[in-house]
């Protein structure tokens, strides 16, 4: 299986989402992540879908999602050629015994410390799901206490967009 990232142009109004998602999930894909958000124009959402399938079956997929009333636009996004992100916050166990090291892996990932507590510091990062699950990792054996991860936000690189073609 190969992971995709789609790029969907929607209107933006009530029970898109689920009718995309249900499509995918009628179909048995389990959606990886998914982020929701609205874009320059007012009526447009854009939703970053990823899911690992095979060619084929994505593409039965994408002919389906373009038949759906609400969906203005599809784009499969390559890595090489977008810039792709997700955000991360995490709280980690970190006591006067182990908070510099904490703090230094912190800086290493260039994250920021968001909220300090006694027995605890949050931890924002942005980034690539790797460079993520590299910081859970290294911050891991200090132990960590909750984490909260955003779907992908990706757009393509360039000056070229998919919404100036999309809007009707």
């Amino acid at each position: 299986m190969t992971r995709h990232t789609l790029s969907v142009l929607v209107e933006d109004k009530p029970g898109v989402l689920a009718r995309v998602a249900g499509l995918f999930s009628r179909r048995g894909f389990n959606i990886e992540s998914l982020a929701v958000g609205r874009t320059e124009h007012p009526d447009i959402s854009r939703m970053t879908i990823v899911v690992s399938v095979e060619e084929l079956p994505l593409e039965q997929v994408t002919k389906q999602l373009n038949k759906l009333i609400n969906v203005i636009k599809i784009v499969e996004l390559e890595t090489t050629a977008s810039v792709q992100r997700q955000l991360l916050l995490v709280k980690v166990r970190a006591d006067a015994t182990v908070r510099s090291q904490v703090l230094e892996t912190v800086q290493l990932f260039r994250a920021k410390v968001v909220d300090v507590s006694p027995e605890a510091v949050t931890v924002e990062a942005t980034g690539t799901s790797e460079k993520l699950d590299a910081l859970l990792r290294m911050l891991e054996p200090y132990g960590l206490r909750e984490i909260v991860q955003s779907g992908m936000v990706a757009i393509g690189r360039g000056a070229r967009s998919i919404t100036a073609t999309a809007v009707r």
